[in-house]
């Protein structure tokens, strides 16, 4: 194991807002769910934000029906690390297009609740694993760095000040997940709190089951996943990130 002033830096805690943002449920429990308990352990508050249901992801099942069931397990999901509020902007799942509507939506809700941080997934065409990463993510991986700086800009979509949203200019930072690591420059340690990730993502029964043995093989993959990040981090469990600065003063 790496000792820690070997390792890459850690994203900073010194905050007290995250909103989390992403494409689908359960696409922060594939990890980031255990930095999320990290950090509300520590009093911070998180936010989530869907931009869709989910219904497109269960093939043998009608989307009117998946949509609601897997909005529940997300509220549930997300219950287990401590998130007490989700919101879901109802995009369609599978075609989620990035545009000025979707930039204008999300820089809506970075209004709305003000955060210190973002938190989403990875924006780029791999995932850390070398697969591809589907259009959903990466359209609403690039559209919640744009709002961060159109929400702090009142000449950008001026009628989200007629529904009475004024600019929030405040977000320091966004942290990316899921990235290959050629793109990650920091970590998270998320020792002690990677079970209740794992707890939080087996809210998502529907969905997993759905994947058949792929579904409770991805437990063991994670972990292993986790701890490969651990050691270069000098810790047991962790996780590798791109941090996007938005606001943060020049040094």
């Amino acid at each position: 194991m790496t000792t820690r002033q070997d390792a890459i830096p850690l994203v900073p805690e010194d905050w007290q807002r995250a909103l989390a943002i992403v494409a689908h449920p359960d696409d922060l429990e594939y990890g980031a769910a255990s930095a999320v308990a990290k950090w509300t352990a520590q009093g911070k508050e998180v936010v989530y934000v869907m931009v869709s249901s989910g219904e497109a992801g269960i093939d043998s099942m009608p989307p009117s029906e998946v949509g609601p069931l897997r909005s529940v397990e997300e509220v549930n999901a997300a219950a287990v690390v401590g998130v007490n509020e989700v919101e879901f902007l109802n995009y369609a799942d599978g075609i989620i297009e990035y545009g000025l509507p979707l930039r204008k939506d999300l820089s809506r809700v970075i209004r709305q609740f003000r955060p210190d941080i973002l938190v989403t997934l990875s924006y780029h065409l791999k995932f850390s694993s070398g697969h591809l990463n589907m259009a959903d993510h990466r359209s609403v991986g690039l559209a919640v760095l744009d709002a961060a700086r159109d929400a702090g800009n009142r000449w950008i979509f001026p009628e989200l000040l007629e529904e009475g949203w004024e600019p929030w200019n405040d977000v320091r930072f966004a942290v990316v997940l899921g990235v290959d690591e050629s793109f990650a420059g920091h970590g998270i340690d998320v020792t002690g709190n990677w079970e209740k990730g794992m707890d939080s993502l087996r809210q998502h029964r529907a969905y997993l089951d759905n994947l058949g043995p792929a579904g409770a093989r991805t437990f063991d993959f994670l972990t292993a996943h986790a701890r490969q990040t651990g050691d270069k981090l000098g810790c047991e469990h962790g996780l590798l990130a791109e941090l996007v600065l938005i606001n943060e003063p020049w040094e």
